[in-house]
């Protein structure tokens, strides 16, 4: 009579530990997809499309930055995003393997608020080079973003509308502590 209870008990546990592998993946791809609309609803323009891109092969992005372009202090995120795109666009360029402090800094150089802008890690939680790096500037309350990397295929950037959070990305970012 053991040996019936004893198999019943092994099948318990095995079926509890596949509903823990089940509610594991089931959880997991939620949050993938989760995440992936969360990012998805942080880069679209409600207003159209005022996105760029530079990753083409006829398009570079001092080409796809006015050369004029200026920073307008008391003007829109559209009114700056040529600007943004013209000196976070040279970046790369300059420097392939650029990490988002010359991101940063370069925004910076180009009289963009440090207190506005926000970064994400250069790394992954398993020390990897990240896909992508993502910095934004918080201008009249609304986002420029930028994104460069190799998931991204080349810098992009748009006109995004501030998250409820009252911040441009979504996620834990890095400190702009330099």
């Amino acid at each position: 009579m053991a040996v019936p209870a004893l198999q019943n008990g092994i099948t318990f546990a095995i079926e509890r530990g596949q509903a823990r592998h089940q509610r594991r993946v089931v959880g997991a791809v939620g949050i993938a997809l989760i995440l992936g609309i969360s990012l998805t609803a942080c880069t679209i323009d409600q207003k159209g499309p005022a996105a760029t891109s530079s990753a083409s092969s006829t398009a570079s992005p001092e080409a796809s930055a006015s050369s004029d372009a200026r920073l307008v202090p008391n003007g829109s995120a559209s009114d700056n995003l040529a600007y943004f795109n013209l000196l976070a666009g040279a970046v790369t360029p300059a420097n392939s393997g650029a990490d988002g402090r010359a991101y940063i800094d370069a925004l910076l150089a180009g009289g963009f608020d440090r207190n506005a802008m926000q970064v994400t890690f250069d790394r992954t939680q398993a020390d990897l080079v990240a896909d992508s790096i993502l910095f934004s500037v918080n201008v009249a309350d609304e986002c420029l973003i930028g994104q460069n990397g190799p998931a991204s295929d080349g810098f992009h950037s748009v006109v995004a509308p501030l998250l409820s959070t009252g911040l441009c990305l979504v996620g834990t970012t890095r400190p702009i502590d330099w």
